[in-house]
């Protein structure tokens, strides 16, 4: 048995690509989460002390996509896999990381990258 949560659409504006106009001008970004949970005792307790902070997620994961540039999403999910893992008491993580207006020469409604990490 397995339990999650699941976060979608943390923005940020990050300076993430492989060309110049990205680096300087940067662009929006947005990742979703599933995390799959290591304790399951906030079921039982329904305290606060035993849950994975929502808001301490979004911090973590916002805090990569507006630092320094990758120039992968690739490495961006990873990135945000690596530190999740590091910061809560995970069993895996799914990361999802869209780029909704990658220069790739013609229009395109997302490219997304999607990595799973078990710890």
């Amino acid at each position: 048995m397995s339990d999650f949560i699941e976060i979608h659409g943390i923005a940020g504006f990050g300076h993430h690509g492989l060309f110049d106009h990205e680096r300087t001008n940067g662009q929006s970004f947005s990742v979703d989460v599933k995390l799959e949970l290591k304790k399951r005792k906030v079921f039982k307790s329904d305290s606060i002390d035993d849950a994975v902070d929502y808001s301490h997620v979004i911090k973590v994961v916002h805090e990569i996509i507006v630092g320094d540039p990758v120039n992968l999403i690739e490495r961006v999910a990873e990135l945000i896999a690596q530190a999740l893992l590091k910061t809560f008491p995970l069993k895996s993580v799914e990361v999802v990381v869209h780029k909704s207006n990658a220069p790739v020469g013609s229009p395109v409604g997302d490219i997304a990258v999607r990595i799973k990490r078990l710890k």
